[in-house]
């Protein structure tokens, strides 16, 4: 083994584990993903760097795990924050295999990376603003009498909520709500009246 693919390995591992442990794990809990998005950065890199020794078009290796990733993605619910850890952990396995022979390029593309994450994903950072999939046992026309029905029922304060279905045979309808959480030990003020497409869903 030559000693830039050690020294691309050695980068690989330290960054998937800031990624996968330090920020995923701690933020989000799911210890299956945290293993699967460590065996992808390890597949990737051990993968790209064969490609590499074996001077093998590298087109056949991003289009195999194109396609792996696709599978991947549509065999599992996942949320959309959870696909951003997913492919940052596909660019860290690439970065530190394709860049090894540079190796201050691939640590400052790693701390690109990580710190991308590290603040898009910071709970500081927007983290009261929450989504929930509702479903009401009434039907409601007025936009401000369902947005009015939903902080009774959640009692937070609902910036926005769009109905994705109505069944008017047994008088429910679905709502996509984005909400605001309080502060702890603190009740959240109303902000100014949020926007509700009562109209927007399809009846049943």
């Amino acid at each position: 083994m030559q000693a830039t693919t050690i020294l691309g390995l050695v980068m690989d591992a330290a960054a998937v584990t800031v990624l996968a442990y330090a920020l995923y794990y701690r933020r989000h809990h799911r210890r299956d993903l945290l293993f699967a998005y460590v065996a992808l950065n390890a597949g990737i890199f051990a993968v790209v760097s064969l490609l590499l020794v074996q001077r093998v078009d590298l087109a056949v290796g991003f289009g195999l795990f194109g396609v792996l990733s696709i599978i991947r993605l549509r065999s599992n619910e996942i949320t959309q924050g959870e696909i951003a850890y997913y492919f940052t952990a596909i660019a860290l396995g690439l970065v530190n295999a394709l860049a090894a022979g540079w190796p201050l390029t691939a640590l400052v593309l790693d701390a690109v990376l990580l710190g991308v994450i590290y603040v898009a994903d910071h709970p500081r950072l927007l983290g009261r603003t929450r989504r929930r999939v509702v479903t009401l046992d009434v039907v409601h026309a007025d936009p401000r009498a369902l947005r009015a029905d939903l902080e009774s029922r959640l009692r937070v304060p609902v910036l926005e909520c769009a109905v994705q279905e109505v069944d008017y045979v047994r008088d429910t309808m679905v709502v996509d709500v984005r909400y605001r959480e309080a502060r702890e030990g603190r009740s959240a003020a109303l902000p100014r009246p949020g926007r509700c497409h009562a109209g927007a869903g399809r009846p049943a």
